[in-house]
C-alpha cells in the first residue's frame, strides 16, 4: 500500500514533530541571551555609525544635501593630511613593536613558569593606572627641566620637538604590553606540551621548536592580537591630548586631535566624512589581514 506523507497536523504526532519544539527552543534560546548585547550594540554603535554616514552628505547647519563635497573638503584639508600621515606612521611603528615585544615577554613568562604570575601582574599594572596620573609622571621624566635631562645632561624639549612622537610610542607600548602578554600566554598554554617534548626528544633546538611548533600553533591568536592592537592604537588620544593639548607638536597631531577640533568648531559634516573614511579603511585592513591569514593557513 502506498504511503502518503503526513499532513501538517499528523506531522506533530511523528517523532520529528514531537522534537520540533525542542529544536526550535535550541535555536531561539541563544539569540534571547544575545538580544541585550545586540540591542546595545545597535543603539550605541550601529545606528550612530549609520547616522554619521548620513550626516557626511549634508551640511552641518540646515541639513542641505551636498553630495561628496564634505569628502572633497576633507582630502583638501592640510590638517587632515598631516593628522592622517602621523596616525599612519604611529600605527606602522607601534603595531609591529608591540607584537614583537609582548611576544618576547610572553615567551619569557612561558619559559619561566614559576615567575609567570609576577610578570603578568607587573605588566598589567599600567592598565590600572589612570591616564592623568601616568602623564603627570611622564611630565616629571620628560620635561625640559625634568629628571631625564637632569640625569643625562641633555636639553631636549621632549614634548615640543620630534622626540614627542617617541614619547607617545613608548607610552603606548608601556600601557598595552601587559594586555597582549596575557593573550599570547593563553595561546601558548593551548599548545599541547607533548609536541614540545616530542620535538626535544627528536633533537630540535629552541629556535626550531619556535618556528615549527609555537608560531603555527599561535596562528589564530596572531590575527586576534593584531586586530586588538590596531584598535587600541586609536585609543592613545587621551595620553597625546594630556601631553600636548588641542594643538601638540606636529609629530603627534593625530586624527583624534583633528576630530576634537572639528567637533568644537561644529564642523560636523567634515567630522562625519573623516570618520566614515576611517571606518572603511579599518574594515578593509582587517579584511585583508583575515584573508592573508586564511591563505597562509
Amino acid at each position: 500500500m502506498k504511503k502518503h506523507p503526513p499532513t501538517a497536523v499528523g506531522a506533530l504526532f511523528t517523532k520529528e514533530g514531537r522534537d520540533y519544539p525542542r529544536t526550535l527552543s535550541r535555536i531561539i534560546t541563544p539569540w534571547l541571551f544575545l538580544l541585550p548585547s545586540l540591542a546595545g550594540t545597535a543603539v550605541f554603535v550601529l545606528f550612530p555609525l549609520l547616522d554619521a554616514v548620513r550626516r557626511s552628505f549634508f551640511t552641518a547647519m540646515g541639513g542641505r544635501f551636498t553630495g561628496l563635497a564634505a569628502y572633497r573638503a576633507v582630502f583638501q584639508n592640510t590638517a587632515f593630511r598631516l593628522a592622517a600621515a602621523n596616525t599612519a606612521r604611529f600605527t606602522a611603528v607601534c603595531i609591529p613593536l608591540l607584537l614583537l615585544v609582548s611576544f618576547l615577554l610572553a615567551l619569557a613568562a612561558f619559559t619561566a613558569a614559576d615567575k609567570a604570575g609576577f610578570l603578568k601582574t607587573g605588566f598589567l599594572l599600567p592598565l590600572a593606572i589612570p591616564a592623568a596620573s601616568m602623564v603627570a609622571v611622564w611630565r616629571l621624566l620628560f620635561a625640559q627641566n625634568g629628571i631625564l635631562n637632569g640625569i643625562t645632561g641633555l636639553t631636549t624639549d621632549w614634548f615640543d620637538s620630534s622626540a614627542a612622537f617617541w614619547v607617545l610610542v613608548g607610552t603606548y607600548l608601556w600601557k598595552n604590553c601587559g594586555y597582549n602578554l596575557v593573550l599570547w600566554l593563553a595561546g601558548l598554554y593551548a599548545i599541547p606540551t607533548a609536541l614540545f617534548e616530542a620535538a626535544t626528544a627528536d633533537g630540535a633546538n629552541a629556535l626550531q621548536r619556535l618556528w615549527h611548533i609555537t608560531l603555527p600553533g599561535l596562528r589564530p591568536q596572531i590575527f586576534m592580537i593584531a586586530v586588538l592592537s590596531l584598535l587600541n592604537s586609536f585609543k592613545v588620544f587621551r595620553e597625546a591630548y594630556l601631553l600636548g593639548g588641542n594643538y601638540p607638536h606636529e609629530s603627534i597631531y593625530l586624527l583624534q586631535h583633528l576630530w576634537s577640533n572639528w567637533f568644537i568648531s561644529l564642523d560636523v559634516d567634515l567630522l562625519c566624512a573623516a570618520a566614515t573614511l576611517l571606518a572603511l579603511l579599518l574594515f578593509a585592513v582587517v579584511g585583508i589581514m583575515r584573508l592573508c591569514l586564511r591563505e597562509d593557513s
